[in-house]
């Protein structure tokens, strides 16, 4: 089993445990997912982009940044599996069509 999956199964077992399978639904999820990035756009807010490199942040922004990017991870791990899209698999086309384009 990959990370991705693993993590999968970790985060289905959170949501079952405590009987959450009722309020995610696709639309619930992906609008979750939209709340979450404007919450990791906020700890970005105002830096420059001198400010916002990582050598420039201190220990608890850099924290508070990393708990972001993982809410809006779960969450879109969970919308993955939820309709039971392979994640690596929509990236790996994603980057070819980008190939393509770019």
């Amino acid at each position: 089993m990959n990370e991705i999956d693993s993590l999968k199964v970790e985060i289905r077992a959170f949501a079952d445990a405590r009987d959450w399978e009722q309020f995610h639904t696709p639309k619930n999820l992906s609008m979750a997912v939209a709340g979450e990035a404007g919450e990791l756009v906020a700890e970005f807010q105002w830096l420059t982009a001198e400010q916002s490199m990582k050598s420039a942040l201190s220990a608890e922004k850099l924290s508070d940044i990393e708990l972001e990017i993982a809410d809006v991870a779960i969450y879109l791990i969970r919308l993955a599996d939820v309709l039971n899209v392979d994640v690596a698999e929509v990236v790996r086309k994603k980057l070819r069509i980008n190939e393509d384009r770019f």
